[in-house]
């Protein structure tokens, strides 16, 4: 099936991977998504879906299923029966399944940003480098043989050795969010495959299709059927994720109220877990800094992908005399274009949804009440041509104190919200303070400086002069504090030891007769 599928146009793919048009008058042009189930593209007997809108348009592009309880139980069970022989792979098999597999995605990086773009609402740019990020991570692992070494040590006692192996779990599940429809799906199930495992993925009911497209990519490289499984859905199918005693692991992204949800349920259950929750990344800026180049990474890191990202730089803390340099800032957020994501030029695209956009609007509003100053409203713009769609242009608050409300939340829109120190050990303790640990950067020209602050913040990644420090994937994601729950984060080293565990073994083999000697019922004592 993969074979004719990569050979269809955009609307061909999409009826290919999401299954044939319903009856209905009013969905009469929206296709439905399958699930995955041992290796076979099947259409849900759900009577429950929901509606996939194109963010830029809000007209319906598909429609996902609830799964139902016997096609979750069989996804599971696909994946339980199919772990014994993949396991059983040889580790050089797995490894060429994943050349392949990285070779596929690039030949597709296109299509599957166009899907992004459709179902998402990112500029195509931006999607393709969404693609990218998570190939690197598929690029990586293509070293398993080298990444999934144990150790050894000979003659720890007399005639005795002591080795360690990493051996696969089981049945894995990964949780993902809208924001990264590509590159999340590829930080869980290629990392879980390759190292053994099999897996059950349950991708964001707003944007599955770059996850599908995926999936029949991963079945062209060979990957076994039954070694990857997607189900759909919302609460239930999470429910049933943490909740199935065949399911080993999860891994999940997005917000704090689902990932403390998930962390605790799963964990209860005796699950391993991993949680990326939510962000309140800030950005210092210091009076030395290069102002060009630190104002345009701002405008980048604050509004790209319309600021729907966990690592979105959303909080300026100008540092001394550097906040003279604001209106410059507000000049670069103005010069961006808002437009849909397929159209030439666009800088960002619209919100996720109506709801994601009135939310934002609200937050931004809170800051206005509160007392802050409004240096730029993006809240009335209209895209020609797209007058439906979820637009919310860039937007900077001022004055912002971190009692605000625009400040305490999460707000996941292109509102950057900037507040004033004196020093840059102020900005530290202000930092340290907010609840979060996901990312942070400085702009400085001052080595002492970027020393002092990666010494002394208490955050997991940090950019010195690098506003989005999200760690290339021979490193891990490091998040902390409120912005990570689980046992270890995500890809890198500590994403493979996530998905094995460790077996010891000790052997003894004599190299004398001792078949003289009386039994020893003491506990050993290793000499």
């Amino acid at each position: 099936m993969a074979a004719s599928v990569l050979r269809l146009g955009r609307a061909g793919l999409s009826r290919a991977l999401f299954g044939a048009r319903t009856g209905s008058c009013y969905y009469s042009s929206a296709p439905t998504t399958k699930l995955l189930i041992n290796g076979q593209m099947v259409d849900s007997t759900t009577s429950d879906w929901i509606d996939v809108h194109n963010p830029a348009t809000n007209e319906v592009v598909t429609r996902v299923p609830k799964s139902t309880q016997s096609e979750m139980e069989a996804a599971v069970n696909a994946a339980q029966a199919a772990f014994p022989s993949w396991a059983e792979t040889t580790i050089l098999t797995r490894q060429q399944i994943m050349f392949k597999y990285q070779h596929l995605i690039k030949e597709n990086l296109r299509k599957i940003a166009e899907l992004i773009t459709l179902e998402q609402g990112k500029t195509l740019v931006d999607a393709e480098g969404d693609v990218m990020r998570g190939l690197q991570v598929v690029e990586h692992i293509c070293s398993i043989t080298s990444l999934q070494l144990g150790e050894t040590l000979p003659s720890i006692a007399k005639d005795m050795d002591t080795y360690t192996m990493r051996v696969p779990l089981g049945v894995c599940a990964g949780i993902t969010p809208f924001n990264f429809p590509a590159m999340i799906p590829l930080w869980m199930f290629p990392v879980a495959a390759v190292a053994g495992n099999t897996v059950v993925m349950k991708p964001s009911e707003r944007d599955p299709g770059a996850c599908m497209l995926l999936a029949e990519l991963a079945k062209e490289a060979g990957l076994p059927d039954g070694v990857l499984n997607i189900i759909h859905g919302q609460h239930d199918a999470v429910n049933f994720v943490c909740d199935h005693p065949l399911i080993r692991a999860v891994s999940f992204v997005g917000s704090d109220q689902a990932g403390v949800y998930i962390h605790e349920r799963a964990s209860k259950n005796g699950k391993r877990v991993q949680c990326n929750m939510g962000a309140k990344n800030h950005g210092v800026i210091m009076p030395d800094a290069n102002k060009e180049n630190t104002l345009n990474q701002l405008c980048g890191a604050a509004f790209g992908a319309a600021g729907q990202r966990c690592m979105a730089l959303s909080t300026a803390v100008f540092v001394g005399e550097a906040k003279e340099w604001i209106p410059e800032l507000i000049d670069r957020a103005k010069a961006l274009k808002v437009d849909a994501g397929d159209q030439p030029g666009a800088d960002l695209g619209p919100l996720i949804s109506p709801q994601a956009k009135s939310r934002v609007c609200e937050l931004i509003q809170t800051g206005v009440d509160e007392g802050a100053e409004l240096l730029l409203d993006g809240r009335d713009i209209s895209v020609k041509g797209y007058e439906n769609g979820n637009f919310v242009g860039p937007t900077v608050i001022s004055s912002v104190t971190t009692d605000m409300t625009c400040y305490k939340e999460e707000i996941f829109g292109p509102v950057l919200v900037i507040l004033n120190v004196d020093t840059l050990d102020d900005a530290i303790d202000l930092i340290n303070n907010n609840p979060y640990g996901n990312g942070t950067a400085i702009f400085t020209t001052n080595g002492a400086t970027a020393r002092t602050y990666t010494e002394k913040i208490d955050v997991g990644q940090v950019g010195i002069n690098v506003p989005i420090p999200v760690p290339l994937p021979m490193f891990s994601f490091t998040g902390s504090r409120g912005s990570f729950r689980g046992d270890t984060n995500f890809y890198g080293k500590q994403g493979l030891q996530f998905y094995t565990q460790v077996k010891t073994i000790t052997q003894l083999w004599r190299s004398e007769d001792v078949s003289h000697t009386k039994a020893a019922v003491a506990m050993p004592v290793m000499k």
